[in-house]
């Protein structure tokens, strides 16, 4: 387990590197007026002399060896569109708390009803229990999320007595965005788990442990559920990351002050900056959410050995 951790950790490091560097590498053929808020009102004299003063005018290699020895300690540089002169690391950190809260909370409640959701449809294959559940998991797929996201905030608001500006010091702005951000990811869990459990139940184990007198709880509890879970605890962290980062849509329709949209924003406004920071902690959350799967499914499963040839040699 150690040494695959070693490697995977390796090839991580090494893939965030290329990753940010060809970002890095890419947003220098943009155009300069990313770096100055008024770039409409200055000489070209004051824009050579203060892409000079940023460094923008040394060799491409250079400007990345600075990029990364400032990144290594912290600096991410600041923002000269989207924040005048503030430093990225301090708006990511303004942004980040309430994106992870209601990260937090989306998937604590999507993991809450979407495993029991998923584990009584896979023993109750072909019943009311079965057909209801996947009724509910067709209706969030396949309606647009627009759609379902707009009715939820029309009548819960409404019903809750809340207004549409976000107020995080009270609990009841909370409940519909969290609500919201759990749907697809409750969906998720469900309908894989269900297929999981159903896959596993035709499986020679469980026919022996029938043939044992194992009651058919204890075959779903103890065997197939946890059989089950193997393939789908992969995806949970990245799950997780990615619903803490924030969704663009659910933050912007409830006017919450997290990472929602801050990269499209950035993107838009040009602020390269900006831009490179929100791409290193992207790359960074899908690359431990990677790891951390991998590391879910070892805990869960001991018959899984990483790195072991096969035989045990």
């Amino acid at each position: 387990m150690v040494p695959y951790l070693a490697k995977r950790i390796g090839r991580s490091i090494l893939t965030l590197f290329i990753i940010v560097t060809l970002v890095f590498c890419l947003l220098r053929l943009m155009p300069v007026e990313g770096y100055f808020a008024n770039y409409e009102k200055m000489t070209e004299a004051q824009i050579q002399a203060g892409l000079q003063s940023m460094g923008l005018l040394d060799p491409l290699p250079v400007q990345i060896g600075h990029f990364w020895r400032d990144a290594l300690h912290g600096d991410l540089g600041v923002s000269h569109i989207y924040k005048l002169n503030a430093p990225v690391t301090k708006i990511l950190a303004q942004k980040l708390p309430i994106s992870i809260e209601m990260g937090v909370l989306a998937m604590l409640l999507s993991l809450i009803f979407g495993i029991p959701l998923g584990l009584v449809m896979g023993r109750c294959k072909g019943r009311w229990p079965d057909k209801l559940g996947t009724a509910v998991i067709v209706l969030i797929q396949a309606v647009p999320a627009a759609v379902y996201f707009l009715y939820i905030q029309m009548y819960g608001t409404t019903a809750m007595g809340v207004g549409l500006l976000f107020d995080a010091a009270d609990w009841r702005y909370w409940v519909l965005p969290v609500c919201s951000m759990s749907l697809a990811n409750l969906a998720f869990y469900a309908m894989w788990l269900r297929r999981y459990m159903v896959d596993e139940s035709n499986k020679d184990y469980v026919k022996l442990a029938r043939a044992k007198g194992v009651s058919e709880s204890g075959i779903a509890l103890h065997h197939i559920f946890r059989n089950a879970m193997v393939p789908l605890v992969q995806y949970i962290p990245s799950a997780f990351l990615n619903t803490v980062v924030g969704s663009i849509y659910i933050e912007s329709l409830y006017s919450i002050p997290g990472m929602g949209g801050l990269l499209v924003t950035c993107v838009q406004r040009h602020d390269n900056t900006m831009v490179q920071g929100i791409v290193l902690l992207y790359a960074c959350v899908g690359i431990i959410g990677l790891i951390l799967g991998d590391v879910l499914m070892v805990l869960l499963d001991p018959r899984i050995h990483f790195g072991r040839k096969e035989g045990g040699r």
